[in-house]
């Protein structure tokens, strides 16, 4: 008896984007949220700073079809660290690193890192209340269009991963594989030279160019405890209801 074989599942197209100019540049797609169906490959992209993209790092992003890009860098961040890419519109999405600022100015190379710990908190919980209209627009741009669009900050750490986080949850990803996505800026993120190595740089700058799971859960403690939960944090802060949960479903979710 003859059987047609089975054609072998397609392999996913991988998650790390490799680039010369960056090095924590990924795609979200593959994760399983809502009823297990997965998110679409080659929408969603979170990175660190677009400023030292080569001619063949621009090449691969115009093969990836990106067209919007969202800046969460501040306004010292963006002089610094200019750029334009050609065929993409950039929404500036800004917000100030400024509790980072004030340590580094007073403490410099003597911030401990116990210091750089609790920081680092008060940073996440920032997220959650006085910089939520930011994170607002991110999904004003997310609802507007299902276009590929990278989002990012300067290292594409902290205002990207908590950006990433709030995506994921609100796309049904489990908390634990939230984290996953999170943690992986410690194997792909590559500090600017100027910081040093570990066994030079003082302790508590070796915590503010990592991420830590306490940083992350510092922000949804904060969802939880203040407002109930993602979709209550969603509806009542950052303006997505439940009719726009269910658009993000549509648009970013495989059939």
């Amino acid at each position: 008896m003859h059987t047609t074989p089975t054609a072998a599942p397609a392999e996913p197209p991988p998650r790390t984007i490799a680039l010369s100019g960056a090095s924590n540049f990924r795609d979200l797609g593959g994760y399983a949220g809502h009823g297990g169906r997965p998110l679409k490959w080659r929408h969603l992209f979170r990175a660190d700073h677009l400023a030292a993209l080569t001619p063949a790092d621009l090449a691969r992003l115009g093969e990836l079809g990106i067209t919007r890009s969202a800046d969460f860098r501040g306004v010292t961040e963006r002089a610094a660290q200019a750029y334009a890419l050609p065929g993409v519109a950039t929404h500036t999405l800004e917000i100030e690193p400024i509790l980072i600022q004030q340590a580094l100015q007073a403490q410099g190379d003597r911030l401990t890192a116990a210091q750089a710990v609790r920081l680092m908190h008060a940073t996440y919980r920032s997220f959650v209340t006085e910089h939520a209209p930011r994170f607002a627009q991110l999904f004003e741009l997310l609802l507007d269009s299902d276009a590929p669009l990278v989002f990012h900050c300067t290292a594409g750490k902290d205002r990207t991963g908590f950006a990433a986080a709030l995506i994921l949850l609100a796309l049904g990803v489990p908390r634990a594989v939230v984290m996953q996505d999170y943690l992986l800026t410690n194997t792909l993120y590559r500090p600017p030279s100027h910081w040093g190595d570990a066994a030079t740089t003082p302790a508590g700058l070796q915590v503010l160019w990592r991420v830590q799971e306490d940083f992350l859960e510092a922000a949804l403690h904060g969802v939880e405890v203040e407002y109930g939960g993602i979709a209550p944090y969603l509806e009542r802060v950052l303006g997505v209801n439940a009719a726009a949960q269910q658009r993000l479903v549509r648009l970013y979710l495989q059939p």
